[in-house]
């Protein structure tokens, strides 16, 4: 049972906006962020209505159906639309519910992926590399696009980082459950009695920070520029084109190389360290708003081990919700990946739900 005063203050915001929306007297940011929010409001203000009529319209068939001057076939009618009316309630209120879980501001923008070997030595950056061709396959078949913005090879052939955004409609929210240790156990190539070895990678995604979303100082950053290295940085290493940005506040650093032009590779860095300083952010709130963050699927902890890949047993795991799917090959494939990340979407929201009823 939702309470009556919140489904109220949907109806009352969606009517107050609209009159701010349409006096004129509104500044163009606040419009642009009122706006988004009338529209979001508007998916739901029918439903928000009509939950506050049902007790109106069910005592008006009740009085039908107790009349003892009404006919047969007024009372049975009154019957008949009154468990249709408690049908549609049920339908409102799970819609109204889900409007009113909390929202994660930056569920609608793109993402910046970062995936990097962990534990396991050259190992791990051969899993890196599985997982990159996963996300990739994953982007193909959504239709979303992605730049690689930083890869860094591996003496194996695999890579110790792959740094890329993906862009689309609402790409976070469909990725942030992805953030955390992915665990692979597996007989390498250059094992020669068929031992498995396990080795990790941790992932992190991060919502793509907009100019506006974070404000940066020149004179918070110190920049230094140096010689490109290492695999595909032979053709410019006689330039000063590589780029180290420091964020001195918060001691976040950012290094770029993959580009000759060194204005290039500092717009990637840029983006890449407004992204890391937003999300720091978000994180600092979450923690000062909510104790319970650890027990929410999307917590976003980089340290937690939430995925298990078992190439012997062809099997996939995510330890967060106890789901094991056995189409490994499927899964890396980017076919049942969906399929994964639906349970945990479903998941999250149920934990929200079941929080907003307490």
């Amino acid at each position: 049972m939702i309470p009556l005063e919140k489904v109220k203050q949907i109806v009352n915001t969606y009517e107050t906006l609209e009159k701010e929306l349409a006096s004129g007297n509104i500044d163009k940011k606040d419009f642009v962020k009122k706006s988004k929010e009338y529209s979001s409001i508007g998916d739901v203000v029918a439903q928000a209505k009509n939950y506050l009529n049902f007790e109106k319209e069910k005592e008006e068939l009740k009085k039908i159906i107790e009349d003892k001057k009404s006919d047969n076939d007024m009372v049975e009618l009154a019957k008949s639309e009154l468990i249709q009316l408690s049908k549609k309630k049920e339908e409102n209120e799970k819609k109204l519910k889900i409007y009113l879980l909390p929202k994660d501001e930056a569920d609608s923008k793109n993402a910046i992926l970062e995936i990097r070997a962990g534990t396991g030595g050259l190992e791990a950056t051969l899993f890196v590399a599985d997982l990159y061709k996963m996300y990739e396959k994953v982007c193909l078949n959504k239709n979303w696009s992605f730049e690689i913005i930083n890869l860094s090879k591996s003496e194996a052939g695999g890579f110790k980082e792959v740094i890329l955004l993906v862009k689309g409609a609402s790409i976070y929210s469909f990725l942030k459950f992805e953030s955390g240790v992915h665990r692979v156990q597996r007989v390498p190539a250059t094992e020669t009695q068929g031992r498995i070895h396990t080795s990790a990678a941790t992932v992190a995604v991060l919502p793509e920070a907009e100019e506006v979303d974070v404000r940066i100082n020149e004179k918070d950053l110190r920049i230094d520029v140096f010689r490109s290295s290492g695999p595909g940085g032979q053709s410019v290493n006689t330039t000063d084109s590589a780029v180290r940005i420091t964020h001195l506040p918060t001691g976040i650093v950012v290094s770029q190389q993959d580009e000759k032009s060194q204005h290039k590779n500092r717009a990637k860095a840029m983006k890449i360290l407004r992204s890391r300083i937003y999300e720091a952010e978000r994180e600092k709130k979450d923690r000062e708003r909510s104790i319970d963050r650890k027990k929410q699927i999307g917590s976003g902890d980089r340290s937690e081990r939430i995925r298990t890949y078992n190439f012997p047993q062809s099997r996939v795991t995510d330890h967060r919700i106890n789901l094991t799917l056995h189409k490994l090959g499927d899964f890396l494939s980017g076919d049942t990946f969906e399929e994964l990340t639906e349970n945990l979407r479903i998941r999250d929201q149920e934990i929200k739900l079941s929080n907003l009823n307490q």
